[in-house]
């Protein structure tokens, strides 16, 4: 007896068995879906985008706070204590008789305010560095829109330029199909060898793994498309977009646009907040003055009582000054801190400028050169295609021989690739230099 494999058990076993009569459900086709749709979905689940914008809330929130420095902080406190005489109105406690109040419930109540007159300025400083880190928030989260608008614009153009693939390969087959009769027919005929047919169907078979692979790319990129932009159901792109891309403005209104992007504007708001930062700590080597205010009143009675008549009232005014003479250096420290930031920011708004110019030249360079490959490939694909026609028909009347007719449709094929890259190069790098500016082009 054959012994059966485990895995192969553990493989039937886990396979689930349909009902009889019952028909597995094929997976739903995926749904197409435009680019404006693709970009707008993306920059509303992207992670990053998420996460841009709670850096935003928070930042908001720590303005207020530096607006709410400027307020008294105020409280309010009450409190009630029963004491239990067990019928006695003395106790001893620690050796000694204490006389307990007739009323067995005692309360109290306070109010009380304080108020930071004066800091230095630092509140100020504080203040304007919130505003300055709300502001690179602000800029951030157009930054990370703009990154999730590139992400799935690429993908986008990868599912397009699958397709393209898929179409060509298709194209392939039927060309390699045709030429197997061809050259089938020939060697039935005896006028072409028994390799002719050989090598076209060689040609055929490679024609149809082509196939299978466009298939798997095409289904790969739905499937990434689909996790870009965050949705539960598959998608796929409509054929929506320009077949030759343009731009709208001239190089100098793009290297304007390049230097007011959101990554110099971002590196821009760090550098208003290093400063801030940097005039804060100098205010702790001034004095500080504060005030506060505090009412309180207690009494007792039968009840908790928190407002009474009865109760006795106490308050306080009190002002405070300092002036930290000597904190182990610990002044310096946070001063040379800020400086070091500040430095530092002011080097990477430098670098940040100096990087939109390069990239703006990159991908500007990238987009030309792309540009005049689609033109230069469509005009190779169409003088391909007529060559493969016509060697095809030379070698029908034995003009020529199969080899000929395998270089041309070779060449045809590569034709038809590097048109489709091309293509694709073009889209990414207007995307990318929308991304730059920070606007659709």
């Amino acid at each position: 007896m054959r012994r059966v494999s485990p895995l192969i058990l553990i493989a039937m076993i886990a396979t689930p068995v349909a009902a009889p009569g019952q028909t597995p459900a094929p997976p739903a086709a995926p749904r197409a879906i435009t680019l404006q749709e693709a970009v707008t979905l993306a920059q509303k689940n992207a992670p990053a985008v998420v996460q841009a914008h709670g850096d935003v809330r928070t930042s908001a929130a720590a303005t207020r706070a530096a607006y709410g420095a400027f307020l008294p902080s105020v409280s309010l406190s009450a409190g009630a204590t029963r004491q239990y005489t067990s019928g006695s109105l003395t106790r001893v406690e620690n050796g000694q008789v204490v006389t307990l109040p007739s009323t067995p419930w005692s309360s109290n109540a306070g109010l009380s305010a304080n108020v930071a007159l004066f800091a230095g300025g630092q509140r100020f400083f504080q203040l304007r560095q919130a505003h300055a880190l709300e502001n690179a928030a602000d800029v951030n989260e157009t930054t990370q829109q703009f990154a999730a608008a590139l992400t799935a614009k690429q993908q986008f153009y990868n599912v397009l330029a699958a397709r393209e693939s898929q179409l060509a390969a298709a194209a392939q087959l039927d060309q390699a199909e045709l030429q197997r009769k061809t050259a089938i027919a020939r060697v039935n005929a005896r006028v072409a060898t028994r390799s002719d047919s050989l090598r076209a169907e060689i040609q055929y078979r490679t024609a149809q793994l082509a196939i299978v692979t466009a298939r798997n790319d095409l289904e790969t990129a739905n499937a990434a498309l689909t996790r870009v932009v965050g949705s539960d159901e598959p998608l796929t792109a409509a054929a929506d977009v320009d077949e030759r891309p343009g731009l709208s403005l001239e190089d100098d209104a793009l290297r304007a646009l390049a230097l007011d992007g959101p990554a110099v504007r971002q590196a821009n708001a760090e550098l208003s907040a290093a400063k801030a930062a940097q005039r804060s700590a100098w205010t702790d080597y001034l004095p500080s003055l504060s005030a506060s205010y505090s009412r309180s009143g207690s009494g007792s009675g039968n009840d908790p009582q928190f407002v009474d008549r009865d109760f006795s009232y106490s308050g306080q005014l009190r002002f405070t000054a300092s002036l930290p003479l000597f904190d182990q250096f610990q002044r310096e420290e946070r001063l040379t801190q800020a400086k070091v930031a500040q430095t530092n920011a002011e080097a990477a708004l430098r670098d940040a400028r100096l990087a939109a110019v390069e990239n703006l030249t990159q991908q500007l360079g990238a987009f030309r050169a792309a540009q005049e490959r689609v033109v230069s490939q469509i005009a190779t694909v169409d003088a391909a295609e007529e060559d493969l026609r016509v060697q095809q028909q030379r070698y029908a009347v034995g003009a020529s021989t199969l080899l000929d007719v395998l270089t041309s449709q070779t060449q045809l094929n590569q034709a038809r690739s590097d048109l489709i890259r091309a293509r694709y190069d073009q889209r990414i790098a207007k995307a990318q230099l929308e991304a730059l500016v920070g606007r659709e082009l």
